[in-house]
């Protein structure tokens, strides 16, 4: 009788070897449940990382297309020439400068110069695409370095820009260098490729001022601004009535 109670109570508990073993299958299962929520926690900050990118593109090609729409053929700067050329568009491959009104409250004190450009990022990694915007009343060039740019685009890796022009014959073509700078674009284009990283697509962009061709051939003379934009101000005034 004394023996069997011994023999009883080591039935009922487990040997050194089975608790090592549910030791190491619970390790095991930890593992692969703290690796699978790593996993998905990752993915769901990449997901974010991906929408917010995407959401700036989106916003900034917005962005950059309504205020082509809106240039104005108005002077911010004049050539030192025989002729005291105004200019009103200037074009490169790498920068854009011309006047437009502002979205919202920014646009307070009347239509701004602005500048687009490509500059190189501070991690060496490609190119931003930086705006900067002043007053037309009483511009000097410097005005446009009083504030820091606003960075629109990040790594981008090859960009510029493009201008449609119509030469004498009526023929339109497209040219990375803007030399008619009394005369604004028919058109600008934006192409722009991202580094591999990004992975993202800039959606074709190309936009124009929407006014009347004759407002674009902006002659020279202050009399010819003021007609053409009393002109653009009668129209906008016969379309509300409309």
């Amino acid at each position: 009788m004394n023996s069997a109670a011994p023999e009883s109570a080591q039935q009922g508990g487990f040997t050194l070897v089975e608790l090592l073993l549910a030791v190491a299958l619970m390790s095991i299962l930890l593992g692969l449940a703290y690796g699978g929520l790593r996993a998905a926690t990752l993915a769901t900050a990449r997901g974010q990382v991906a929408l917010e990118a995407t959401g700036n593109l989106r916003s900034s090609h917005s962005f950059i297309r309504r205020q082509l729409n809106q240039m104005l053929p108005l002077p911010f700067d004049v050539v030192s020439d025989a002729d005291q050329t105004r200019v009103v568009f200037l074009g490169d491959s790498r920068r854009i400068q011309f006047v437009a009104p502002m979205p919202g409250y920014l646009g307070q004190g009347g239509p701004q110069v602005q500048l687009i450009e490509f500059m190189p990022a501070d991690d060496g990694d490609g190119d931003d695409l930086v705006f900067t915007h002043a007053l037309l009343h009483q511009f000097q060039p410097e005005d446009l370095s009083v504030r820091e740019p606003v960075v629109l685009l990040e790594n981008v890796i090859d960009g510029k820009f493009e201008f449609l022009f119509r030469d004498e014959e009526g023929v339109t073509a497209w040219t990375t260098a803007w030399d008619q700078v009394d005369q604004l674009p028919l058109a600008v284009g934006v192409d722009l490729v991202f580094t591999s990283s990004e992975r993202q697509v800039w959606p074709l962009l190309t936009a124009g001022a929407r006014i009347d061709e004759s407002f674009a051939q902006v002659q020279q003379g202050r009399s010819a601004y003021e007609d053409a934009i009393q002109n653009l101000i009668k129209r906008d005034v016969e379309d509300i009535r409309r």
